[in-house]
């Protein structure tokens, strides 16, 4: 059985009663159709011993929050309120903020906490649970960051496969870690193979670039939105990370250098030969 408790710091708790795979039911498992969704939970144990729970079933071909669409939405995500200067969408077709739309959930249950507040956060899915005791704009801003991914805004759908692939509570050499590999990934597979551009990272700066745009927008309307801070710090926590990679990358890029000096070793031994 796994331990549910919070403690300090992060418990990464792996789901019990996973068999252990063979070869064949490895292969019978990849033969099978992907399930047309995925869920993943955020169960958050308030101040008060209330909790707050969020069961986020997720398209699994989209990637996008499965919402509601006849649900009344607040005047804060119209699409025209704070909307970000480099946004792609028209208030003829899209009359919601999409990200917006998504956020709703979260800003509207979490107004009456402050920032500081202390929680204790546990993220459920097939593959693993984890709990972590921490305060109410780390916990949000781990949640909203799924949240903006899940949504159908264009400038978020490099974060798709993130989603997919959720990793709550992630640092910033993580951060940096998934987003550079999840670049070139892409990269790969929209020209079969990498070119000498790709390389440089380049275009990741600007998708990283755009989402910092998308944040300091969004901090306005859910400031418009929201009583207390909570929500708001969560979202500039967000904006920390993402103006973590902006120009110039190699002063973030050498952080996680140093992991590779087994593998490279021999490489730059080899060329020198």
């Amino acid at each position: 059985m796994f331990n549910t408790s919070c403690h300090a710091g992060i418990d990464f708790l792996v789901t019990a009663g996973r068999d252990v795979y063979n070869v064949a039911q490895i292969s019978k498992d990849a033969d099978e159709a992907m399930p047309e969704t995925f869920t993943i939970t955020y169960r958050f144990t308030l101040p008060d011993d209330n909790e707050e729970v969020f069961d986020l079933c997720f398209d699994s071909e989209k990637i996008e929050l499965i919402t509601d669409s006849t649900t009344t939405k607040p005047p804060w995500t119209e699409l025209e309120h704070h909307q970000c200067p480099h946004c792609p969408l028209t208030v003829e077709e899209h009359p919601y903020c999409p990200v917006a739309v998504n956020l709703t959930m979260a800003i509207s249950r979490f107004d009456h906490l402050m920032s500081f507040d202390k929680v204790c956060v546990k993220v459920i899915n097939t593959e693993r649970h984890v709990a972590h005791h921490t305060s109410a704009q780390e916990g949000l801003s781990s949640l909203m960051g799924l949240l903006i991914a899940g949504s159908s805004c264009p400038l978020t759908h490099f974060f798709k496969p993130m989603a997919r692939f959720h990793l709550p509570f992630a640092n910033k050499d993580e951060t940096l870690w998934r987003a550079a590999a999840t670049f070139l990934m892409a990269r790969y597979f929209a020209n079969n193979g990498l070119k000498d551009s790709d390389i440089n990272l380049d275009g990741l700066i600007e998708i990283y670039d755009d989402i910092a745009r998308l944040n300091d927008y969004m901090v306005e309307r859910v400031r418009s939105a929201t009583a207390r801070d909570s929500a708001v710090n969560a979202l500039v926590h967000l904006d920390v990370f993402a103006k973590f990679l902006t120009p110039p990358l190699e002063d973030s890029l050498i952080q996680i250098k140093q992991i590779f000096s087994p593998y490279l070793k021999p490489l730059i031994n080899q060329g020198a030969a």
